[in-house]
């Protein structure tokens, strides 16, 4: 499987609702920065990313130019992804145009994010 497979699943995921902490390296090292939120090591990007799938439901995850290159192990992605959800607390929908980027290793055969950035432009 290639790391594109595994970003293309990641997104894939997202919109189903399913478990996306088994897609992050079990490492205290791992981060993942989110719109609002700075995530370091396994266990906190785990809970947190379980929260969301409580809290969240009608996923909308475009991409529209994912670029994925793999060396010797380890790779890197950016993408560019209209997203949207809504929150099951509120009721509130939330849209935004965002840019993903990130690396990902390869651990006996399979491909786990490392790290992960997603940011919203923002109008000055």
């Amino acid at each position: 499987m290639t790391a594109e497979t595994i970003v293309r699943e990641y997104y894939e995921a997202l919109r189903r609702g399913d478990p996306l902490a088994p897609f992050f390296a079990r490492e205290g090292s791992a981060v993942k920065f989110g719109i609002e939120e700075r995530l370091q090591g396994y266990d906190d990007i785990a809970a947190a990313l379980e929260r969301q799938t409580e809290t969240t439901d009608e996923w909308r995850v475009d991409s529209t130019d994912l670029s994925v290159t793999e060396r010797d192990g380890y790779a890197w992605f950016a993408d560019v992804v209209g997203m949207a959800w809504t929150d099951t607390g509120t009721g509130e929908r939330f849209t935004f145009d965002s840019r993903w980027s990130g690396t990902l290793e390869e651990h006996g055969g399979d491909w786990q994010f490392v790290s992960m950035h997603v940011s919203a432009p923002r109008e000055l």
